[in-house]
């Protein structure tokens, strides 16, 4: 009997120290923008095995022996994009805080990401949506489950009693939950520490704060400073404690270059920022993400629609938007880090993601530069440069294709025809594979 044990032992331990079986492929890139560097390259191989890239190669190679050769010669090839800042659960009944359930953002959210993914971007940032909801997506998409970007979720964000998310805005005071709704709606520094806590427990990688008023929300002023100086440092101080990056929603000047000081990862918005906050990000190597793609979508609700937008909104709505668009040249020309976010609020259908190219080109970006934000520049902030954002050894195997020059007509974006993630075809001519 000890013999016959041993025996299986010995068997097991063959069958385990067999390696698993590794896909080879080799993508023929007819030209390749891999955000290493900003010149493309002509005529180059990605060698990849499983989820990884093991190399790229100058010329045409045919890879390891077996290799499955996907032939991209006559496309540009590029990381796959990378939205900092997107609203995933966004759009449908989500938009409705009394009758809208987590369950119904669930769902929307599963169409939503695919549509995402649909596009190009395989990485996305999540910042401000439900914290259970998104947990239970990022691992969905991780196990397989639902096909859709690399999540880096935030979870609520951080803002004061009448702030920008405090989801009792508006609502007759008389209305209360039992669902810890205003978890994240702190007074103080103690409770601004409690709340990075708290939602760092339940599954948050970054934290989101608002440190001034927003546009789409009722009763606060954008451009006023809503989390004062030592409520900002606790966040940041406890964030950053726990290896959590920390983005700030700041439209006002004092809202923004407050959160710079405190220490915060990147400015969302930034639409009143001078001289004088670009010089201060510069020092602080702050990013800038000026999310033209949301100021676009509400302006234009505000301006044919304004009786779906809630009082107040649609006027800050046109006041704000033209002046976003300034900032986000303001800030280019000032050589301050910018990374791509869209902000997406759900008003139009998710999956849009890559006119936010459009947007930077239109506002001065050259489109190098904004293919950079979204991709390379992308990755640095998310704290993830040695996994996506470029295509060279070691990174995941997120790749993208679309037919013509992007650096001639950044629009081609939005017409992704080749879409990988980890190393896994999901869109080839222009098709998702699943609707096949």
């Amino acid at each position: 009997m000890r013999k016959k044990l041993l025996a299986a032992g010995a068997a097991l331990a063959a069958l385990q120290a067999v390696p698993a079986y590794a896909k080879d492929v080799v993508i023929h890139a007819g030209t390749l923008i891999d955000a290493v560097g900003n010149t493309p390259r002509r005529q180059a191989s990605i060698v990849i095995k499983d989820d990884r890239i093991v190399s790229v190669e100058n010329g045409f190679v045919p890879g390891p022996a077996g290799a499955e050769v996907i032939d991209l010669s006559n496309s540009t090839v590029m990381p796959g994009f990378i939205d900092v800042h997107d609203h995933i659960t966004g759009g449908g009944s989500r938009r409705d805080r009394l009758r809208g359930t987590a369950a119904q953002q669930g769902m929307q959210s599963v169409w939503n990401v695919r549509e995402i993914l649909k596009g190009g971007f395989t990485s996305v940032r999540d910042l401000g949506g439900n914290i259970e909801v998104l947990t239970a997506l990022q691992g969905a998409i991780n196990e397989g489950l639902v096909p859709g970007p690399r999540l880096t979720i935030s979870g609520p964000a951080i803002s004061p009693t009448g702030g920008h998310s405090d989801p009792s805005n508006g609502i007759d005071p008389a209305w209360d939950r039992h669902d810890q709704w205003k978890m994240t709606v702190i007074d103080g520094p103690s409770e601004a520490m409690r709340a990075v806590r708290e939602l760092r427990k339940r599954g948050a990688q970054v934290i989101k704060i608002h440190s001034s008023g927003g546009v789409a929300s009722v009763g606060d002023d954008p451009t006023l400073q809503l989390l004062n100086d030592d409520e900002l440092k606790a966040i940041v101080t406890t964030a950053h404690s726990l290896g959590m990056k920390v983005a700030s929603h700041a439209h006002g000047k004092a809202g923004v270059d407050a959160a710079i000081r405190a220490g915060v990862d990147s400015i969302e918005h930034g639409t009143y920022a001078d001289d004088e906050t670009y010089r201060l990000m510069k020092e602080r190597g702050t990013f800038m993400v000026p999310t033209l793609f949301a100021g676009r979508e509400i302006y234009d609700v505000a301006k044919a629609t304004p009786d779906k937008l809630p009082p107040t909104v649609a006027g800050k709505a046109i006041a704000v938007t033209p002046t976003m668009t300034q900032n986000a040249l303001g800030a280019y020309r000032a050589g301050v880090k910018m990374a791509l976010g869209t902000d997406q609020l759900g008003w139009r259908p998710h999956g849009e993601n890559a006119k936010e190219f459009e947007y930077l080109v239109t506002a001065g970006v050259k489109p190098m530069d904004a293919i950079m934000m979204g991709t390379r520049n992308a990755a640095e902030l998310l704290g993830k440069s040695g996994e996506v954002g470029s295509i060279q050894k070691g990174r995941y195997a997120d790749i993208v294709a679309v037919e013509g020059d992007p650096l001639q007509d950044i629009k081609i974006l939005q017409s992704v025809r080749f879409v990988m993630k980890g190393g896994k075809v999901y869109k080839a001519n222009g098709e998702m594979l699943a609707d096949k």
